[in-house]
């Protein structure tokens, strides 16, 4: 067993001091700016921000083109005063006015581009009517460690050290190699929107099925806050990046992929190729109807700048990858691999001897600037609740099985309540048909069903131990077709899905009998994705999941199986238990933290529903969720709140509700103003949106948050938030808002969280998302043994706060050697590269407010025993385990107000007044 887990994280090192470091800083200036923005407005007369210049196609250009830039600031496309270039060494003009130019040209599209050439004229002209005049770099020293300690005591960065960190720490590691095996690995730096990349140059191979197979080592960089922590952190995550030489696609059904371009400098006199590699997305242009480069991707102007060599033209690069990523010349392309594109040989991930080799490797680089956070310890050994599988009868299967079907029984019947089940199962596959019929008795502990009527009908029954259940088995037909949706351009996309859905709502409803007297649920066999892939909005899953909530009906889906599915037990078994869990039949194990939990205390969860004009229906909408769990109250007790009648319901009528009555976002955008704790605050407003939009939706928000806390005071509660969902609607979860035991809402100053509720504590959850927030890890130990852990794990420090919950392996997870090597593979390992590596992540634990000793005496309640922080944590750990499933990403309240998204799916041209906590209907 490990004890002590190490963060592939790093941070400022104060025995060394500030990390200065001088370098040349470029802003557009106020005439350039202007006369930039003249053309752009020119260009592109429907723009909605002529004022902004779409400078993200010229900053990659210059990274890539322009010897010595490191990265570019923010917001300098809308104010020329602000920072726009970061660099080592000046770029002189003979190489930034063709870039400039080049690019200025590219605004006009399809029309005349003389203008970019006129530009690039004035740029050079030392005529002082003529000229447009090229700002001047400046000589300007940059903290890399500059830190700002909010009251609540959190240590935030500098904005610009976001972007500006990352890119410069890329750059030092990559002027380094990594060997290892016999083997050298040489990087090159790739920018991403939340810091930078190294990706290993040229890729490596893998013999396979008599075909080549292309990969490289991935390291994400990027800067990120810990609550109350006293200095920022550096997360180096690691990552197997393959690469797509065999397309198997249509050139119609590729949306968008990224393309990394690999092409020497065109500029005399310099070094024939820099440390960059040029990020670019191809897609399918449907107006066009042919293959072609996104328009902010800077490969189209490469070749206006280098008129001798080859680049890859679009429809060529598709034919013919393996050919462009291995050169042709001195031009190299690799198109990033994703599973749409077709399999790969390569596996993803890598084991954890492989990465704690790379992350000594970093951590040698940054060195003495950076140094690496302390480890963790375990603060407890209670790692998991009461499962049956720990106990002692749990480990016979068939005794276990048996326990676990009672408790089953007794969630259903709590949940039912009487009523009976009405199950209607639309099925493809005669296969699916029976194995879901022979699943269900089982999993309840109940003989086969019996056939209710003629063999014609299909209806099965079930009765026992107050449960009655019905299950009706008939083919899907044309309900599972592809949805009918128009092409009709002149309509929006959203409409157009609309009248789709509402086709075959109608449909749904001729084929399904009258509404359930109790709770119903519909399981449905329908193809995977995939198939539904060359015609966009065709998949009729989410059209179904709101024809059957119209008709007071859950829904679950399962795939069809292929030729060679030997999992459909498992399949079958799995559908059942995601809809007892819609139906609210889940049972959380008795926790075993200690005394120090009070024994009636509730669970309450809160989860933003967000989705963009590009979402599920087309249509944007916020919706916030709150889900109580009450284990006091027997098996099945889980609610959701209804605002409309300031009342909780049993959690299917919540996701019924979700349904049926939706408020939809005005606008273009739905993302409110409030960054990451791993970006930059941001500065003016999305294109689309009014900014009093965001911040009113942002106050009744919040309103209603405290609305709901207040009414939440009768009995001892812990509140469950993912903190980076969340802090979208309420900033004040910020980690640089945090203080302890306070909560704070909109401009007033945070109040004592007991104000709220004498018993209220408040946990705050995150997990990496896509933005690799929380540091990936591995175990280890003296003797160099590297591998997974489980626990709950803190600093030594008595005061701590924040804790990593990490949970052990699933079943389902291969069991690979953990000194697995990939990137280097061994002679015994040659077939490693084609391994699934997993890695379990950390999700990290913030006891925002508990009774602390000072939370205890300022509420005038001296001489309590305070809580213990470690112990909440541990309790929200815990929270993650069921016996039934893998481990949780989140704790049970989290997880199922989380899923109860699925229901929020707005219908385009409909727009219902409600609440913004929860949807009311008066059929729900």
């Amino acid at each position: 067993m490990y004890h002590t887990i190490r963060a592939a994280a790093y941070e400022p090192d104060p025995l060394h001091g500030p990390w200065r470091e001088e370098m040349k800083v470029l802003r557009l200036g106020e005439e350039l700016h202007s006369e930039l923005t003249r053309m752009h407005t020119e260009a592109d007369k429907k723009s909605v921000r002529p004022d902004r210049l779409p400078v993200r196609r010229l900053n990659s250009l210059l990274e890539a083109m322009a010897p010595g830039v490191v990265a570019t600031g923010r917001n300098a496309g809308t104010d020329g005063r602000l920072p726009w270039l970061y660099a080592r060494e000046a770029v002189p003009p003979e190489l930034l006015a063709p870039l400039i130019g080049t690019w200025a040209a590219g605004m006009y599209r399809d029309e005349d581009d003389t203008e970019g050439a006129e530009l690039e004229e004035r740029l050079r002209s030392v005529d002082p009517a003529a000229a447009v005049q090229l700002p001047q770099w400046e000589a300007e020293p940059v903290d890399l460690t500059e830190t700002l300690t909010s009251a609540g005591g959190t240590a935030e960065p500098a904005a610009r050290l976001y972007n500006l960190l990352p890119e410069w720490i890329a750059f030092q590691l990559a002027a380094r190699t990594f060997r290892a095996g016999g083997t050298t690995l040489h990087f090159r730096v790739e920018s991403s929107g939340n810091g930078a990349r190294l990706v290993s140059w040229p890729p490596q191979r893998y013999e396979r099925r008599r075909r080549t197979w292309y990969y490289s080592a991935c390291l994400n960089i990027t800067v990120h806050t810990v609550p109350f922590a006293p200095r920022f952190r550096v997360h180096v995550s690691t990552q197997v990046r393959r690469w797509a030489t065999q397309l198997e696609v249509r050139p119609y059904e590729l949306g968008g992929t990224t393309v990394l371009l690999d092409v020497p400098l065109p500029w005399p006199g310099g070094p024939d190729r820099g440390r960059r590699l040029m990020v670019n997305s191809l897609c399918y242009e449907r107006r066009l109807k042919t293959l072609a480069w996104r328009h902010h991707s800077p490969a189209p102007l490469v070749p206006e700048l280098d008129i001798v060599r080859n680049y890859p033209e679009p429809a060529a690069l598709f034919t013919h990858p393996e050919r462009w990523i291995n050169g042709s010349g001195d031009v190299a392309a690799g198109i990033v691999y994703h599973p749409l594109l077709g399999p790969h040989e390569v596996g993803p991930g890598l084991m954890p001897r492989e990465r704690a080799d790379l992350d000594a490797w970093v951590e040698e680089g940054l060195r003495p600037m950076l140094t690496r956070v302390p480890d963790l310890t375990r603060v407890t050994r209670s790692n998991t609740p009461s499962l049956l599988r720990r106990s002692g009868a749990g480990r016979d299967p068939g005794v276990r099985d048996a326990q676990l079907a009672l408790r089953r029984r007794a969630a259903l019947a709590n949940t039912l309540n009487g009523g009976p089940l009405e199950v209607d199962i639309f099925w493809q596959s005669p296969e699916t048909r029976a194995a879901l019929l022979a699943e269900l008795p089982k999993l309840i502990g109940f003989p086969p069903g019996e056939l209710a009527g003629s063999a014609e009908d299909d209806i099965w029954q079930w009765r026992g131990e107050g449960i009655e259940i019905r299950v009706r088995a008939r083919p899907a037909g044309a309900l599972v077709d592809a949805l009918p949706v128009s092409q009709e351009r002149k309509r929006s996309r959203a409409a157009r899905l609309a009248e789709a859905v509402e086709g075959r709502c109608r449909l749904a409803a001729e084929r399904m009998d009258p509404r359930p007297d109790g709770l119903g649920v519909v399981i449905a066999e329908i193809a995977g994705k995939e198939r539904f892939a060359a015609v966009p909005d065709s998949d009729p899953k989410h059209a179904l999941r709101i024809a059957y909530a119209r008709q007071g009906r859950l829904s679950q889906f399962v795939n069809l199986p292929d030729d060679t599915d030997s999992g459909l037990e498992h399949r079958a078994r799995w559908t059942w238990l995601d809809a007892f869990r819609q139906l609210g039949a889940i049972g959380q194990p008795a926790h075993r933290v200690g005394a120090g939990i009070p024994g009636d205390l509730q669970y309450v969860a809160l989860w933003l529903v967000r989705h963009t004009k590009k979402g599920p229906t087309r249509c944007a909408v916020r919706r916030l969720v709150a889900v109580r769990v009450r284990t006091g109250d027997g098996p099945g007790a889980i609610e959701g709140w209804d605002a409309e009648r300031a009342e909780w319901v049993p959690y299917p009528k919540l996701l019924l509700m979700l349904s049926q009555a939706v408020e939809q976002v005005a606008g273009e955008g739905t993302d409110t103003e409030v960054p990451s704790d791993g970006e930059a605050p941001r500065e003016g407003h999305r294109p689309g949106t009014r900014p009093d939009t965001n911040q009113s939706w942002q106050r009744e928000t919040e309103r209603q948050i405290r609305a709901l806390l207040f009414q939440l005071r009768d009995r001892p509660t812990l509140l469950l938030a993912d903190a980076a969902n969340l802090r979208q609607c309420w900033p004040g979860l910020r980690n640089g808002e945090l203080h302890r035991d306070m909560l704070g809402f909109g401009s007033e100053s945070a109040q004592r969280h007991t104000l709220y509720g004498d018993d209220l504590r408040v946990v705050l959850v995150r997990d990496a998302n896509a933005r690799d927030e929380v540091a990936e890890w591995y175990a280890h130990d003296a003797k160099r043994g590297v591998g997974f852990a489980e626990g709950v794990w803190g600093t030594a420090e008595t005061e701590s706060r924040v804790f990593a919950s990490t949970a052990s392996k699933p079943h389902t997870v291969a069991n690979l050697p953990k000194g697995l090597m990939k990137l280097v593979p061994t002679a015994e390992g040659r077939t490693a590269p084609g391994k699934t590596a997993w890695n379990p992540g950390q999700l990290e634990i913030t006891v925002l407010g508990c009774l602390s000793e000072k939370a205890l005496a300022d509420s005038g309640r001296e001489g309590e025993l305070p809580d213990s922080p470690a112990e909440w944590a541990t309790l929200a750990h815990q929270l993650r385990y069921l016996d039934e499933y893998p481990p949780l990403a989140r704790p049970l309240p989290l997880h199922l107000a989380r899923l109860a998204g699925e229901y929020v799916l707005p219908v385009g041209g409909k727009k219902e007044e409600g609440s913004m906590l929860s949807a009311s209907s008066s059929e729900a």
